[in-house]
Parts: structure tokens; C-alpha cells; sequence
């Protein structure tokens, strides 16, 4: 019978079923696809942040200052602590080393290059590092420099070969063009003087600018460092920081110690990498850092209000057309409660209509909202947003939840008739 009646209604009455229903879609549509967006923009956001640079530097712990003047670091190559190149594989042995995008390292040693004295840095571009798993992981200024830009080419790996940085070139663009070889000493007069081949002009927008750039490899037996390194430049994917993430690791409890460790906070990566390299100083590059986190967290607020905005929409469409069909229905109402019905069967019945209308625009809804949500991912980040079928039964959940909230002031209204007026056409 209950059956009956619920088959009856929707028989009787499909324009405000249709109404329901397509409040329902519309804002189970929007609700989906910026819920969608939402679950992938921190990843999405924080990879096109990384072209903004590394968000970590690690240095040995024991490091002197550096002693700069004019972009031109002055202490003696003996001087200060180094880092061994053999223990960079160990960043892809980490718990998060998936989010470990890239890491240069440089080593900066004073010099005097075509009579001018300056800074010859050496590093990667690109550079293959064994992995202690047995793979390799290809990484250098490629990765984590994305911005530096190069009139010319890259040097090669282990070549004799020399990028200069844009400001030392313009001082002296005879000396420093691409194609000319210079002399790089570490004193004037030498006998030890070194020939490269200019490859490029960089332009970094850093200290760079004034410095040469050469292979590590070519930096490291000009300085008498194998296989040594002064800095590490480190691209990490990320998480904005909230209150865990800014808590010191030894006054967690062990839950919220798995949970902070678990989690891809710059902390706790920086954290971890202190584990497998010990004796590390690991700090945040907080230009970058903070910017990415302050982002992500007013994108992914502006996302859930949008999110709720359309569900409280759909809440008060759903709450109107309801209302009317109280309205329209009292007759039958009052018929219901004269013949023995209580409060809770019409509520029933009324509920059983909701969900139906729920489950129906609830899924309709998904299937919008996931192609909703590929034309703004298309749109935003370049390439559309992949559909979660995970979020189907949220979307039927929430639908539920939307179609029983906006139903609720019409059934209270529905349980106060009393039948006698009703009857009596009052």
C-alpha cells in the first residue's frame, strides 16, 4: 500500500517531482565537480608552483657564513663544512620520496675568470643519480629552475664547458660571448689557469646573475673537492601548513606523530631527509613556501564555499517546491490522518518521494558535475580533471541529506493539519 501511494504521487504530481529533481542536479552538478577540482588542486597548484623554484635548502650544519661582497663569496675554499655527493640517492629512499621532484647541488668557489674576479658555481642540469634501490633518478636545474632561462645552451655533464650569469656577461660582452673560451684561475698570476668554452647566457634573477655556471663535476677538481657539495636546492610537492605541521615532532603522542609524519608538510619532509642525510641543516625557502600555502589555502576555501553555496541553493529550491506540494496535497493529508494515518506515515511517505528524487537527481547530477569538472580543469590547469567515482556515493549522500533538510519546515507544517477542517473544506 505504502508503495502504492508513494507510485501514485509521482503519477499525479511530476512537475514539482521534476522541479526537485532538477534543484537537485543543478546543485549536485556544481557541488561534484568543485569537490572534484578541490581533491586535486593542492597537487595540481603545488606542481606549478614548483616552476617558481625549489622550496628547500639544505646545508651542512656545521657551515661557516658565507662572506659575500658585490655577489662575490670570499672565504678561503678550505674553509667550512661540505656535503658528500654519494648521499644525495638517499632523497628517493624517504617516505615521501614520490613528492621529492628534484634537488640540485652547488658548490661556489672563488675565481677570477677573464681577469674579473668572481663566483664559478658548480652544479647539475641535467644528471643521472644512482638510488640506493638500484634505479636511477634524472633531476638538476631542469628541475628545480624551471625558471632560469638560457640565451644559447646548457653545459654538458663533465665538459670543459661554461654558462655565464647575465650581469657579469653584460660588464664585459667581448670577454663573455658565447662561443669564446676564457681562462678561470684561482689566483692572478697563475700558471694553473683552466680553459672553458662559453656555452650560454643565463638570466636567474639571483646572485647567479653574476657568477659563471660549470659542471659539479668540473667545480669539484678545480676546488679540490671530489665528490664534495656546499648547497642543496630541493623541489618538494607539499602541503599548506596548519597547526600539526608547525608543532615540534618530540611533544607529539604517537597518533599525531604518525599522522604529522604521514602527511607531506614541508617539516616533516624536511625532517625525514635530516634522517637519511644526518648533520644537515634543512630549511625552508620561505619566499616560495609561504606563498604556495597562503594560495592553496584561499583557492581550496573559495572551492567549499562555492561547494556550500550550491548545495544551500539547492536546499531552499527543494524547501519551496515542497512546501507547495504540501499545500496542493492538504486534501489528501487530511484524508490520510481521518482514516487512522499518524504523523509519522505521512512523514514517511513525503521522505520516500525525497530520496527517490534524491537518488535520481543525486547520480544525474554526478554525471554533469564530472564533465563540469574536466572543462574546468581543462580550463584552468591545462588539462582536464580526471572523474572520481569515489565521489559518486558522496554526491547520493549529500543529495539525501539536501533533499531531507529542505523537506523538513514542509513536514512540519504537513504534521499540525488537523483533518476535521480539512474535511469540512475550511
Amino acid at each position: 500500500m505504502f508503495a502504492r501511494l508513494v507510485r501514485e504521487s509521482f503519477v499525479r504530481n511530476p512537475r514539482r517531482k521534476v522541479l526537485t529533481a532538477a534543484a537537485l542536479v543543478v546543485g549536485m552538478a556544481v557541488a561534484t565537480a568543485t569537490l572534484t577540482v578541490a581533491l586535486e588542486v593542492g597537487d595540481r597548484l603545488a606542481r606549478e608552483f614548483r616552476s617558481l623554484g625549489a622550496n628547500l635548502i639544505v646545508t651542512p650544519e656545521s657551515d661557516t657564513l658565507p662572506l659575500e661582497i658585490g655577489g662575490v663569496d670570499y672565504r678561503p675554499v678550505d674553509e667550512g663544512a661540505y656535503l658528500s655527493e654519494a648521499d644525495l640517492g638517499k632523497l628517493k629512499t624517504i617516505f615521501w620520496r614520490h613528492n621529492i621532484l628534484g634537488f640540485t647541488p652547488f658548490l661556489d668557489v672563488p675565481t677570477i675568470a677573464a681577469g674579473m674576479r668572481t663566483t664559478m658555481v658548480g652544479t647539475w642540469y641535467e644528471h643521472e643519480v644512482p638510488v640506493p634501490d638500484g634505479t636511477s633518478f634524472e633531476t638538476g636545474l631542469k628541475a628545480t629552475h624551471p625558471s632560469w632561462q638560457i640565451e644559447g645552451r646548457w653545459f654538458r655533464d663533465g665538459a670543459d664547458e661554461v654558462v655565464v650569469g647575465a650581469a657579469l656577461a653584460a660588464r664585459n660582452p667581448d670577454a663573455f660571448a658565447i662561443g669564446k673560451t676564457i681562462q678561470v684561475t684561482q689566483s692572478e698570476p697563475s700558471d694553473a689557469a683552466r680553459a672553458l668554452v662559453i656555452t650560454g647566457i643565463a638570466t636567474t634573477g639571483d646572485s647567479e646573475d653574476n657568477a659563471i655556471l660549470v659542471p659539479l663535476s668540473f667545480a669539484q677538481q678545480y676546488s679540490g673537492h671530489p665528490g664534495q657539495f656546499r648547497q642543496l636546492f630541493v623541489s618538494a610537492l607539499t602541503k599548506p601548513a596548519d597547526a600539526l605541521a608547525n608543532r615540534d615532532p618530540k611533544s607529539l603522542t604517537p597518533t599525531e606523530y604518525d599522522r604529522w609524519f604521514c602527511s607531506p608538510y614541508i617539516s616533516s619532509i624536511s625532517y625525514q631527509i635530516r634522517q637519511v642525510i644526518p648533520g644537515v641543516d634543512v630549511r625552508a625557502i620561505r619566499k616560495v613556501a609561504d606563498s604556495e600555502g597562503k594560495i592553496l589555502s584561499h583557492v581550496s576555501t573559495l572551492l567549499w564555499i562555492v561547494t556550500l553555496a550550491a548545495l544551500i541553493a539547492a536546499a531552499l529550491a527543494v524547501a519551496a517546491t515542497s512546501a507547495t506540494t504540501v499545500i496542493e496535497r492538504r486534501g489528501e493529508i487530511g484524508i490520510m490522518k481521518a482514516i487512522g494515518a499518524t504523523n509519522a506515515m505521512v512523514a514517511g511517505l513525503f521522505l520516500a518521494e525525497q530520496l527517490m528524487l534524491a537518488v535520481v537527481g543525486g547520480a544525474i547530477g554526478f554525471l554533469f558535475g564530472a564533465g563540469l569538472a574536466r572543462i574546468l580543469g581543462a580550463s584552468v590547469f591545462g588539462t582536464p580533471a580526471a572523474p572520481r567515482v569515489v565521489l559518486l556515493p558522496v554526491a547520493l549522500g549529500i543529495a539525501a541529506l539536501v533533499a531531507l533538510i529542505g523537506s523538513l519546515i514542509p513536514l512540519r507544517r504537513a504534521a499540525r493539519f488537523d483533518p476535521a477542517p480539512i474535511l469540512r473544506g475550511e
